[in-house]
């Protein structure tokens, strides 16, 4: 009962940590990858289920570590693709934000790397905007007083302190194009700055949109809350 118990649990384990790097060293598709998170739900409650067995009816064979972990290693299977779903509900069914709704900026040199993206690079249209003003209200266009060429620069090291893969840079046009890849399942986002003058201040548009994925869990406007915080900070000094 205590091998069955650990091979269970660790198997709910593996079914949703493996999909990830699976999925993102081409092993295996998106769906399938998700699959795997379904049934990791399912053997962590079956494992959790074999534990209170035989800790009712085997319990010589209970021992402190191994309760422990098929505990740890059932909740981590469980807890995982609950909270996906549950951050799903939370957030709009959406994958393409922008500080500017009426005129986000587009992607240029990031095109033809999206050419066999499943989510095309055109925006969605007034739709997607709707939910967005709905669900992200504070994201607006920003206004800084620095000069265009000072902005490019600043936005150049906040895409370098974040990570991402730099793509284009356009200084005259005030186009700056780069790329984040997800640590977990190497989702590739892609992220476009548009710098623009306005009297003495610079409008500054970020846009961030997934390649895959009907829905984003809200990581592309976490993504473009942490370019501005970091681009704050990097102004501030």
């Amino acid at each position: 009962m205590k091998a069955l118990v650990s091979l269970v649990s660790l198997s709910a384990f593996l079914l949703v940590a493996l999909p990830g790097p699976l999925y993102k060293y081409g092993v295996v598709d998106l769906g399938t990858a998700f699959t795997g998170f379904k049934f990791g739900v399912f053997a962590g409650i079956a494992a959790l289920i074999l534990l209170v067995l035989q800790i009712l009816f085997k319990r010589k064979t209970v021992t402190l570590s191994s309760t422990i972990m098929a505990l740890l290693l059932s909740t981590i299977a469980i807890a995982i693709p609950l909270s996906m779903l549950n951050k799903g509900k939370s957030v709009p069914p959406i994958h393409d934000i922008s500080t500017d709704l009426v005129n986000p900026p587009e992607f240029v040199a990031i095109a033809p790397l999206r050419a066999d993206a499943p989510n095309p690079v055109e925006y969605a249209g007034v739709e997607v905007a709707t939910q967005q003003r709905a669900a992200y209200p504070e994201l607006q266009t920003l206004h800084y007083p620095q000069s265009k060429s000072e902005l490019v620069e600043a936005t150049k090291q906040v895409i370098d302190h974040l990570d991402w893969q730099l793509v284009n840079i356009d200084a005259n046009k005030g186009i700056v194009e780069a790329t984040d890849t997800t640590a977990w399942f190497g989702f590739k986002d892609d992220v476009v700055v548009r710098i623009t003058d306005n009297g003495s201040k610079r409008l500054v548009d970020i846009r961030s949109k997934s390649r895959v994925g009907g829905s984003d869990l809200g990581k592309n406007a976490e993504r473009i809350h942490g370019f501005i915080e970091e681009l704050d900070s990097i102004l501030a000094k």
